[in-house]
């Protein structure tokens, strides 16, 4: 099957910037809303993540806690693998972590090595809304589906600890859904387990 060819970089994700869903009456109703025709289709797993692009962690970190949202994990590194449309990378970057009404917030910076969260960037230097997450047992079995509904799988990566092996995978869903999904599964001693990168004291809290 043919796959389709990538979209033309939207920076606002759809026309979202996060600062919409902090403003609705209901910020976990509005994020809940978001690509739901899409993922009740496809049989998706609960809202875990809504990732977000800036164009500095630390500054979007403080205006963020000013919004009320704290606790969070700031950390720096570069994943062990980073595979984009099928070529091999080396992308390292910041990002932090928080969890805000139940949902997990990752706030990434461009980066270096991938132009992947860059193109993304809201012009006006908001914090823009760039992809949505979802924890899974398997990300291969998620990303055979999406290819089988004709969606193309843009970047595959991994973090990799002694003890926690953390694999991700970014599907280009925007023509049919309006934004990216991110399918991530986190494995310890082997084992897949539904648990946060907060959880696991590898990151340092802010």
């Amino acid at each position: 099957m043919a796959l389709p060819e990538p979209l033309p970089s939207d920076p606002h994700a759809g026309g979202r910037l996060f600062g919409d869903l902090l403003i609705a009456p209901s910020f976990k109703e509005a994020a809940g809303a978001l690509a739901l025709d899409f993922r009740q289709e496809h049989g998706f797993p609960p809202l875990y993540q809504l990732g977000l692009v800036a164009p500095d962690v630390e500054v979007a970190v403080s205006e963020l806690e000013r919004e009320g949202i704290h606790g969070f994990a700031v950390t720096v590194g570069r994943p062990q693998t980073w595979e984009e449309d099928g070529g091999s990378k080396a992308f390292s970057g910041k990002l932090a972590l928080a969890v805000h009404e139940g949902l997990e917030l990752e706030l990434l910076e461009p980066g270096e090595g991938s132009d992947f969260y860059r193109s993304g960037l809201d012009p006006g230097g908001a914090i823009a809304l760039h992809h949505l997450g979802f924890l899974v047992p398997d990300i291969d079995v998620w990303t055979e589906t999406m290819t089988r509904a004709g969606q193309r799988t843009w970047v595959r990566g991994s973090l990799v600890s002694p003890r926690v092996t953390v694999r991700f995978a970014y599907v280009d869903t925007r023509r049919d859904a309006g934004i990216i999904v991110e399918f991530i599964s986190v494995a310890i001693g082997g084992k897949p387990v539904r648990r946060s990168l907060l959880g696991m004291g590898a990151l340092s809290r802010r």
